[in-house]
């Protein structure tokens, strides 16, 4: 039985890179690529891959938030965030949001194969230096950050915000009201004691949400 993959990455080299490792294996099929988070989300709803391998930091809506939809659209589809980012903050949020394996791009290509056929086999994978900075946040303490009282609507509106996008933008993505857009808004700049659109921007940067 073929099993399905599909590839999320705003860097069309790396996409390239990744269908050719993955269909070089036996029985693996790239059935869709995305450069966008949203893209991502809308092709996993579409073809339902076995896995979804997502770069944290994608445009539009970030590989967190975009976890989160393809979980619900397609909870068949396991998903692997595969990005430059070794920090325990967004290693726990993809977690809690439903990811499974998570990889850094330092790796070399046989451990992307064997974190793709562990999820496979709806087993979690980590690499190594992600494992041991589980480990390390385990044995120092879970610590609670700001980020963790974001609603996932004022996730994504911090990140579409720093990314450019107007109130009125925004509102016709999300097929609301511009008011209601501004009451997330305005509610996460109040749990980050935010006061202007720059501080919002820096935060998104500094968490990651986008790329500086």
């Amino acid at each position: 039985m073929t099993a399905k993959l599909l590839v999320a990455d705003d860097h069309a080299i790396v996409r390239r890179g990744l269908h050719a490792l993955l269909e070089a294996q036996a029985g693996w099929q790239v059935c869709a690529e995305a450069e966008n988070g949203q893209a991502a989300v809308d092709l996993a709803t579409q073809y339902r891959p076995d896995v979804a391998i997502l770069d944290y930091s994608l445009p539009e809506l970030n590989g967190l938030e975009a976890t989160r939809y393809i979980r619900v659209a397609s909870p068949g589809t396991e998903v692997l965030i595969y990005t430059m980012h070794n920090n325990e903050d967004v290693i726990r949020d993809v977690l809690k949001a439903g990811a499974r394996g998570y990889l850094l791009k330092t790796e070399d290509d046989a451990e992307v194969v064997r974190a793709v056929q562990s999820l496979l086999r709806k087993k979690p994978y980590f690499s190594p230096q992600v494992s041991e900075t589980l480990l390390d946040t385990f044995l120092s303490g879970d610590k609670v950050v700001a980020s963790q009282t974001l609603s996932s609507r004022e996730r994504e509106v911090i990140q579409l915000v720093a990314e450019g996008k107007s109130n009125r933008d925004i509102a016709e993505r999300w097929k609301v009201s511009i008011k209601t857009v501004e009451s997330h808004r305005t509610a996460a700049m109040r749990k980050l004691n935010l006061r202007s659109g720059v501080e919002l921007a820096l935060y998104a940067v500094r968490n990651k949400l986008i790329e500086p």
